[in-house]
């Protein structure tokens, strides 16, 4: 394959591929002789640190990795123009504890309807998942009032784990690949299918990128054989190709 020498790209992720890129990001760099720049932030949110507003506020960007829905946001709002765009994975999302807490019974939507009932506090993001928790999924579980006060967003470049490990909520609901960064915590499982939601996590080639075309082969890498090993590990499952 041709190299890019002196080449770099500005990527900016989601925290559900934070994990994979830190194995597929040197990869990469070694194929094109190239440097990565990686940040990452919650793919929604008004932060300062969210995906969302970064682009909004003109942060220079050559690819964009993020929930599909915010990028079809910045897109139809004209923030931000794809010029190449390309599914990447999937995520579920999951229920964690700290590691010297009981791992609660969430096997069923009963059973995790009386956990969180039980909790003393419930963290989640302001990420994909934190918006379907906080605007969906407690009303589904027909417990939005009963846990509206002991219910805190965890904003910006922190992942709920951090706030279940350091005892400042009890449960914490986020992406799965998000909560395997994070330890001294417990991951009990998936949310129950029934009230389980799927992200589908997008990359996109930005229309003011430096170099188009390494941001194209660095969408084809991540969707690539050589990408799925890494995705598998971080609980990432494939979308259709």
């Amino acid at each position: 394959m041709s190299k890019h020498p002196a080449a770099g790209l500005e990527v900016l992720t989601t925290g559900i591929l934070k994990q994979p890129l830190r194995d597929l990001a040197p990869q990469f760099e070694v194929l094109y002789g190239c440097t990565l720049s990686v940040s990452w932030g919650p793919s929604s949110g008004h932060s300062p640190h969210s995906n969302l507003m970064r682009v909004r506020n003109g942060e220079p960007v050559d690819v964009l990795l993020m929930v599909h829905t915010g990028m079809d946001t910045l897109i139809g709002e004209g923030s931000f123009t794809a010029v190449t765009r390309r599914d990447i994975a999937t995520s579920e999302i999951g229920v964690a504890v700290r590691s010297d807490h009981p791992a609660p019974d969430i096997s069923t939507v009963v059973a995790l309807r009386r956990c969180l009932l039980a909790a003393t506090s419930i963290g989640y993001s302001e990420g994909a998942s934190g918006s379907y928790v906080g605007g969906r999924f407690f009303e589904a579980l027909g417990i939005a009032r009963e846990v509206a006060a002991k219910s805190h967003v965890v904003l910006g470049q922190r992942f709920v784990g951090e706030a279940v490990a350091d005892g400042e909520v009890e449960i914490g609901i986020q992406q799965l690949s998000e909560l395997r960064l994070v330890p001294g915590i417990t991951i009990v499982g998936p949310l129950p299918a029934a009230v389980q939601h799927v992200s589908l996590v997008s990359g996109a080639v930005s229309s003011k990128a430096r170099n188009a075309e390494l941001a194209g082969r660095f969408l084809d890498f991540l969707c690539s054989d050589a990408a799925e090993d890494a995705l598998a590990r971080a609980g990432l499952s494939l979308p259709p190709r």
